[in-house]
């Protein structure tokens, strides 16, 4: 899929001497950063609206005692 995206002119700069020093593409260089940031990004932002929920009591919360006899590991 062809996506394009607007940099400012520092982290075009940047990246066009990243590539030129070592000699790979300013589109591997992107897609290097889109997946390793990718994980991360997720993890934030469904986090996040996990945490919401949990604030307006829409989602439930578990007590580590809790947790721990679903999983039979209560003493």
């Amino acid at each position: 899929m062809a996506t394009s995206i607007r940099l400012s002119p520092e982290i075009e700069k940047r990246l066009d001497y990243l590539a030129g020093q070592t000699g790979r593409t300013k589109a591997f260089y992107l897609r290097e950063i889109i997946e390793k940031g990718l994980d991360d990004m997720e993890d934030y932002y469904l986090a996040t609206d996990v945490l919401e929920r949990v604030r307006k009591g829409e989602e439930r919360v578990y007590s580590l005692d809790e947790v721990e006899n679903a999983l039979g590991l209560a003493d």
